[in-house]
């Protein structure tokens, strides 16, 4: 007999059913595993578990979802024991925004295996709690400066969710994850779902840039209509611009690859701002894909790390 992937709360459940919204409850999904340049899915979750309060309503079986030889979770080990253990898990929590809104934040590790039934497990999840919405964020590698503007791509399953703005893709092939697959089986299913893909500066992908959960945060607010205060990662984004300012004063090489970044983008913004076509201010597709592999080559070498 197939053991269930998902235990429900009853307490949880029923305290979901006392303060759920009667119309457009929200779901958030950001899970660790996949791509997340600048960690800002990440701090997306970390953030919201720390303003929303949150209560379990439901958790997964992480061990039948998870490949330990191929992603091994971190012990540590002090003097003569082991003294700590980064737990795996899979949680769908109760959360509120600043507000008092409540909403749904599913967090923790990206499924390796079972990947079409843990995403039938959502769906079932999301039917059974009334979900109108699902949203998600990540952070994406790509050739952009960290002194300009944080762009975004909003990608969903109807247009009409999605901002009136020009794409800056045209077809590209990139290594599917669960939340991307997530996204298309629900738009095979009919059902709303958005992401939001933060343009992280591909020099600062291993770090953790609280600028890009920020931008994330923003995009999830437009989206929703949830009040997510990004304004109080303002002292980490300003230690993290601190650190990169240092590093950027010590080192010629990527002075000058920052000011090569700079001068592409404020080409692109120009010609379509002035509503020219523009011929190579962005990478081209093979060049993002390209870009996707470098950065999953580099997370399977080293850890995250400050920039």
């Amino acid at each position: 007999m197939e053991r269930p992937l998902l235990s429900w709360d009853p307490d949880g459940v029923q305290a979901w059913a006392d303060v759920a919204p009667e119309h457009g409850s929200v779901l958030v999904h950001s899970l660790r595993g996949f791509i997340d340049a600048g960690r800002a899915g990440a701090l997306v979750a970390d953030h919201i578990l720390e303003i929303g309060d949150p209560q379990r309503i439901a958790t997964f079986d992480i061990d039948q979802l998870l490949d330990y030889r191929s992603r091994r979770p971190e012990m540590t080990f002090s003097v003569n024991q082991w003294t700590a253990y980064d737990e795996p898990h899979l949680a769908l929590d109760l959360v509120h925004d600043q507000e008092g809104s409540h909403f749904l934040l599913l967090h923790g590790f990206e499924p390796d295996i079972q990947w079409e039934r843990y995403i039938s497990t959502v769906r079932e999840a999301v039917d059974r709690l009334g979900v109108g919405l699902t949203l998600g964020s990540h952070g994406i590698p790509m050739a952009v400066p960290h002194t300009r503007p944080l762009t975004v791509t909003i990608h969903g399953t109807d247009p009409d969710l999605l901002p009136d703005s020009a794409s800056m893709f045209g077809t590209v092939t990139v290594p599917a994850s669960a939340q991307n697959l997530l996204e298309y089986r629900f738009g095979q299913w009919g059902l709303p779902a958005v992401n939001v893909a933060v343009h992280v500066p591909h020099y600062l992908a291993q770090s953790s840039y609280p600028q890009a959960a920020q931008r994330a945060l923003e995009g999830l607010e437009d989206l929703s209509g949830l009040d997510l205060d990004p304004a109080s990662l303002d002292d980490a984004a300003a230690i993290a611009s601190e650190e990169i300012d240092r590093q950027l004063a010590e080192s010629e090489e990527v002075q000058a690859l920052v000011e090569a970044l700079e001068n592409q983008y404020d080409a692109f913004h120009e010609a379509r701002g002035r509503g020219l076509e523009v011929e190579g201010g962005l990478p081209s597709a093979d060049e993002i894909a390209a870009e996707f592999e470098k950065f999953l080559a580099q997370e399977r070498r080293d850890p995250p790390t400050q920039p």
